[in-house]
C-alpha cells in the first residue's frame, strides 16, 4: 500500500475534521501507524473544488447541525452546543507550522488538538489570534514567541504551499487522508481506513 504514514489534512474551521481528530490517534495506535497531521485552508481548496459545507446554508445547516452532534455522541467526542462557526483559520494554521518549523520539546499536533479543543469542545472564538496565544500558552509555549512566529513570512508559505500541495495531491475537503497513494475522505472513512490496513487493501 505504500508508506508508513498515514497524512492527515484538515482545517481547524472545519467540524468533522475535529471529529476526526478525536478518532485519529486512536487508529494509529490500532493500526501501528504515525499521523502526520497537515492544517490546510479550504478557503483555497474550495475555490478549486467548487464545495463548501456552511452551518449557514439552507438545508443543508439544518442537516449539519443534526449530524455533527450525533456524530459526537456516536464517537463520544465532546461537541460545544450550540455549535459554533466555522472559523478563519490562518492564525491557528499559522502556529501549527511555525511549532513545526522551531522543532523542539511542543508537538505541532498537541497544538492541533488543544485549538480543536477549545473551539469545538469549549465554544472559545479560535479565529481570534489572542484566543490561539492563549491555548499555545496553556501548553507552556512562550505567548511572545508564537506571537512573532505567526507573523513570519515563511510561516505564511509554509502555509500557502502545504494548501496548493494537498490540493495538486487531489485533496478538496476536511478531513482527508492519504495512505499511500489511497485517498480517503471524510470522518465517516475512518473505519475503512482501519479495515483496509487492516486486511492490506482490497
Amino acid at each position: 500500500m505504500g508508506g508508513d504514514v498515514i497524512d492527515f489534512y484538515f482545517d481547524f474551521a472545519s467540524p468533522y475534521a475535529y471529529l476526526a481528530a478525536g478518532r485519529v490517534d486512536g487508529l494509529s495506535q490500532r493500526v501501528g501507524r504515525p499521523v502526520r497531521w497537515r492544517p490546510i485552508l479550504l478557503g483555497a481548496v474550495f475555490k478549486i473544488s467548487g464545495g463548501q459545507p456552511n452551518l449557514n446554508k439552507p438545508l443543508q445547516g439544518d442537516y449539519l447541525r443534526l449530524d455533527v452532534p450525533r456524530c459526537a455522541r456516536l464517537w463520544e467526542i465532546p461537541l460545544h452546543q450550540p455549535l459554533p462557526s466555522p472559523f478563519p483559520s490562518l492564525a491557528a494554521s499559522r502556529a501549527f507550522y511555525w511549532l513545526d518549523q522551531v522543532g523542539g520539546e511542543h508537538s505541532p499536533a498537541a497544538l492541533a488538538r488543544a485549538v480543536f479543543q477549545a473551539h469545538w469542545a469549549e465554544g472559545r472564538d479560535m479565529a481570534l489570534p489572542e484566543n490561539v496565544l492563549d491555548v499555545a500558552a496553556s501548553l507552556g509555549l512562550e505567548r511572545d514567541a508564537v506571537e512573532a512566529g505567526i507573523a513570519q513570512s515563511q510561516v505564511k508559505d509554509r502555509l500557502r504551499a502545504e494548501t496548493e500541495a494537498a490540493i495538486a495531491r487531489g485533496v478538496f475537503g476536511a478531513p482527508f487522508f492519504f495512505i499511500g497513494h489511497e485517498p480517503f475522505w471524510g470522518a465517516d472513512r475512518m473505519d475503512q481506513m482501519e479495515d483496509w490496513l487492516q486486511r492490506g487493501g482490497w
